[in-house]
């Protein structure tokens, strides 16, 4: 069924767990992580970002990721990750999306909680739950010239109050696209933010994570954890071994199974770190 991220966020703070967001790029990776999510009777979010709608229109690739969001028969979440304009989110809550995310991290404060507002008044005013990020989340690869910024507890404070965001991503010592779970947390950080900020926390660039600061952040007050790369790394090793082992087959529905079932253990073992399975 199709839900939005609000119906779970204050279920998760109290049960202190995290729910997963992954992000997909089309029919086959989403379908396996509904699969890992039915198979372990948990909710889930199946996220779109920037360059998932730039290849499929936010309207093709949303209109059906809902579809199989409502056919589904545990909680679905359809989310935009890194919206970065009111437009592109204005596009996703008309293709259906229940969750989206403005991106204004790269913004100076007052700029960022304006805009972020802004979505605000317009995914609440459709139902939608709103996302926003202070401080910044940077990228491995360094091409993107986005290093990143640690979240600054007073300013998320702040963001937090300004915006009345459902959800509130910030910066503690992850990166996106990290290929090895090496990432360094700040937990004095997170233990800061805390004090100050009761909005559920979501933790970015989640494949860098070890297991047991998954599992452990999931505890302080992280309710949404966004994992890509794991499941990119795991799709694309597999299909890559299936091309090579099978030169002669040409057919894509049976080169993309066996990617298709590592895409769902990899769900359903991020899953199980983070306990979501309680909160159906």
């Amino acid at each position: 069924m199709l839900v939005t991220l609000n119906d779970f966020l204050q279920q998760a703070l109290t049960n202190k767990c995290a729910i997963p967001a992954f992000n997909v790029f089309g029919y086959e990776d989403a379908k396996a992580v509904i699969d890992a999510a039915e198979e372990m009777q948990s909710p889930v979010i199946l996220a779109t970002n920037k360059v998932a709608i730039h290849y499929m229109p936010i309207d093709v690739i949303g209109g059906m990721l809902v579809q199989m969001a409502t056919k589904a028969r545990v909680p679905v979440v359809v989310h935009l990750d890194h919206g970065q304009d009111y437009e592109t989110v204005a596009q996703a809550i008309a293709a259906g999306y229940s969750s989206v995310m403005y991106d204004g991290s790269a913004l100076p404060f007052e700029e960022n909680a304006k805009n972020t507002k802004d979505v605000v008044k317009l995914g609440h005013a459709f139902g939608v739950s709103v996302e926003g990020e202070i401080g910044s989340v940077g990228y491995s690869d360094s091409t993107t010239g986005s290093t990143g910024s640690l979240t600054d507890p007073h300013e998320a404070k702040a963001f937090a109050e300004e915006t009345n965001v459902d959800a509130l991503a910030v910066a503690v010592g992850t990166t996106h696209r990290m290929e090895t779970q090496s990432a360094t947390i700040e937990y004095h950080l997170i233990e800061s933010i805390q004090k100050y900020v009761s909005v559920p926390l979501v933790m970015h660039g989640s494949t860098g994570l070890p297991d047991k600061d998954l599992q452990q952040i999931a505890e302080m007050n992280f309710c949404k954890v966004n994992i890509g790369t794991a499941i990119r790394m795991r799709f694309g090793n597999s299909l890559r071994k299936e091309i090579h082992e099978k030169p002669n087959v040409f057919d894509r529905l049976e080169l993309f199974r066996i990617p298709m079932h590592e895409v769902k253990q990899e769900a359903i073992h991020k899953i199980n770190l983070l306990q979501t399975n309680q909160l159906c």
